[in-house]
C-alpha cells in the first residue's frame, strides 16, 4: 500500500472524525448565517475550523503524543489569534460582505441553498485539504518520537505569527488614526511586502508542514500548505484583495509599484 492509502485508511487515521467535526461546525455556522442575514460571518470561524483538526489529532491519533499536542498547540495558538481578530473586526463593521451581497442578490430565494454548497461547502472542503499535514501526522502509525527536527518547522511557523500578528496590529493603529484616513498604509512591515498578514498565514502552514513531516511518510500532505499559499496569492486573498483596489483608493498604484506583493522585500525607487 501507499503512504497515502495507509494514513487515510489505517485503524489511526483521524480524517474522518476531523471531517464529521468540520462539517458540523460549518453546518451550524451556516444555519446561524440564516438567522443573522449574513454569510460573512464564515470569516472568523476560518481559523478555529483549521484549528479543529488539530485538537481532534491530538485527541484520537495514535501517533507520537508530543509531537500530535505540539501541532494542535501550534494550530491552535495560530486559529484562535486569526479567529479572535476576525471576530473583533466583524462587531466594529457589522455589515455583510460587499462580495456575498452581490450574489445574494443575484441569487435571489436560491442564494440560502447556494451558500451551503459554494460557500460553507467549499470552505469544509478546503479545511480539510489544508490542514491534511495535522491529520496524516496525528494518525501516523509507528512514528519516531518527537525530537530537535521540528525545530526548522516551529521557527519557520514563529516567523508567521510574527508577521501576520505585528503587520495586523500595524494596520489596526493606522485606521484608528484620523490622520491616516485616505492615505496607504505603507509603513512598518506593510513597507517591505503589500501583505504581511498573508505571507504569515503562509509561513505559519509551512512551519506546520514541517513539523508534521518528521512523523515519517507524511510528505505527499504539502498539499495543504501548497494550497493554503495559494489561496493567499491568487483566490481570496491579495489576489481577490487587489482586484479593484486601485480604483477605489487613490495612492495605491504607487504603493503596487514600489512594494513586493507577498514575499517581503526592500522598497523599490520609484519610477520617474
Amino acid at each position: 500500500m501507499t503512504p497515502l492509502a495507509v494514513s487515510l485508511s489505517g485503524p489511526g487515521s483521524v480524517l474522518p472524525i476531523a471531517a464529521a467535526a468540520v462539517v458540523v461546525l460549518m453546518l451550524a455556522v451556516w444555519l446561524l448565517s440564516i438567522r443573522l442575514q449574513d454569510v460573512s460571518i464564515i470569516d472568523p470561524v476560518w481559523g478555529p475550523a483549521l484549528a479543529l483538526v488539530g485538537v481532534v489529532g491530538a485527541l484520537v491519533g495514535d501517533g507520537d503524543s508530543g509531537r500530535r499536542w505540539l501541532l494542535a498547540a501550534m494550530v491552535v495558538a495560530w486559529g484562535g489569534r486569526l479567529g479572535w481578530h476576525l471576530t473583533v473586526r466583524k462587531l466594529h463593521d457589522p455589515e455583510e460582505d460587499r462580495r456575498y451581497k452581490v450574489m445574494r442578490d443575484r441569487k435571489g430565494d436560491a442564494f440560502v441553498l447556494w451558500s451551503l454548497r459554494m460557500v460553507f461547502g467549499v470552505q469544509a472542503l478546503l479545511v480539510l485539504v489544508v490542514s491534511l499535514p495535522l491529520a496524516a501526522a496525528a494518525g501516523a502509525d509507528g512514528s519516531g518520537s518527537l525530537d530537535a527536527l521540528v525545530i526548522p518547522g516551529i521557527l519557520v511557523w514563529a516567523i508567521g505569527l510574527a508577521f501576520e500578528t505585528v503587520g495586523d496590529a500595524q494596520l489596526r493603529a493606522f485606521k484608528a488614526d484620523p490622520d491616516s484616513k485616505g492615505q496607504v498604509m505603507d509603513r512598518g512591515l506593510w513597507r517591505y511586502t503589500r501583505h504581511p498578514n498573508y505571507f504569515g498565514d503562509a509561513c505559519v502552514w509551512w512551519g506546520l508542514w514541517l513539523v508534521a513531516i518528521t512523523a515519517g511518510g507524511v510528505w505527499w500532505t504539502v498539499v495543504g500548505p501548497i494550497v493554503m499559499t495559494v489561496l493567499l496569492v491568487r483566490v481570496s486573498g491579495a489576489g481577490l484583495l487587489e482586484k479593484d483596489i486601485g480604483t477605489r483608493r487613490p495612492g495605491y498604484a504607487d504603493y503596487i509599484a514600489r512594494t513586493s506583493g507577498f514575499i517581503p522585500l526592500p522598497p523599490r525607487k520609484a519610477q520617474a
